[in-house]
């Protein structure tokens, strides 16, 4: 099953980008959505930085550059386009977890893993949908609805016996991900359908271009266990206020869950990218909506049996009586 360009008239694209370096792809693109930053893999969607982001609304005339299309389904992966009872792991890979987490990032991630399923921040997931045909807007009950369930997160590994490579690649990062599912017990298709791995490294042990490139990023594998959707998520703290750092006044840990909920959502709606729900940019529910600072959608905090998180507007297609935007709950 092919997992590269689903969009219309984007292959050529990138086809183009598969061959060019992520710096070079950066310049020519909007902020955040679909890339190819390693030869031989699948597309990953990154979250754009603070900086990037901001260009991106500049350049758009104090909007951001994709707002005026709207997501649509993009046909799915062997059947799958949203994770319709999604189930979150984490992951903190590497011994250079042990002992060293200076921002408590470890504790943050898993409270609002643990609260967030079911919540109405997250709740705008659920108009989107797969079994309908590609080139969908709405889904208007028809298809299965992606899932926001109570009691998603399902688990952490603390993969800690061995050092984590220092800058890893893709390619080793979906290595990861696929040893965490058979960790976990997901050893079929069927068990990953709705499943994300969350490989979070250790500070000052990111992947290349974190900070400066991308906040994190989400994408897929095909393995033995099946395709597995895993999101690169690395020690957001580090990159300061390019990754969240005092966004919009929420706190200097602000961006752990700015970015993590980025992720999440996106995974949800677009599991194995890009299957599931982009606009004809190639921007999921997440970049739509990635550092708002003022008005409609803006970064703010939201409350949660587990504590009171800083989070991101998600995308969605039915706001304003369909027009499209930006929300913090749903419906």
């Amino acid at each position: 099953m092919n997992l590269y360009a689903r969009v219309p008239g984007f292959v050529a694209l990138l086809a183009l980008l598969v061959v060019s370096p992520l710096s070079l792809v950066h310049a020519q693109a909007p902020a955040g959505g679909v890339r190819f930053i390693e030869p031989g893999q699948p597309p990953v969607v990154i979250h754009a930085t603070v900086e990037d982001a901001q260009r991106a609304q500049e350049a758009g005339g104090g909007t951001l550059a994709s707002t005026s299309n709207d997501l649509y389904y993009h046909g799915g992966i062997g059947g799958i386009g949203v994770e319709t009872a999604p189930k979150v792991y984490l992951v903190l890979w590497g011994s250079q977890w042990n002992n060293n987490d200076p921002s408590g990032e470890s504790a943050i991630l898993q409270n609002f893993d643990n609260g967030v399923g079911g919540s109405s921040w997250l709740n705008s997931v659920t108009q989107y949908c797969q079994g309908v045909a590609t080139g969908t807007y709405y889904c208007n009950g028809a298809g299965q609805a992606a899932g926001n369930q109570a009691g998603m997160f399902a688990g952490v590994w603390a993969d800690n016996a061995g050092a984590a490579p220092t800058h890893p690649r893709q390619s080793q990062l979906a290595a990861e991900a696929v040893r965490a599912a058979q960790h976990f017990g997901n050893t079929t298709p069927a068990s990953n359908a709705s499943v994300q791995y969350v490989i979070a490294t250790a500070t000052r042990n990111s992947s290349s271009g974190f900070g400066k490139q991308y906040c994190a990023y989400h994408s897929s594998t095909s393995s033995s266990v099946g395709y597995v959707a895993y999101t690169n998520l690395p020690y957001i703290t580090d990159a300061g206020a390019s990754c969240g750092a005092n966004f919009n006044g929420l706190g200097p840990n602000a961006g752990i869950t700015i970015v993590g909920g980025h992720e999440m959502g996106e995974t949800i709606t677009d599991q194995f990218p890009n299957g599931g729900w982009l606009d004809s940019g190639g921007a999921e529910n997440g970049d739509k909506c990635a550092w708002i600072s003022s008005g409609q959608g803006a970064a703010a905090d939201i409350t949660l049996s587990t504590g009171t998180f800083p989070v991101q507007s998600l995308w969605s297609n039915a706001f304003n009586s369909g027009s499209g935007g930006c929300v913090l709950s749903y419906p």
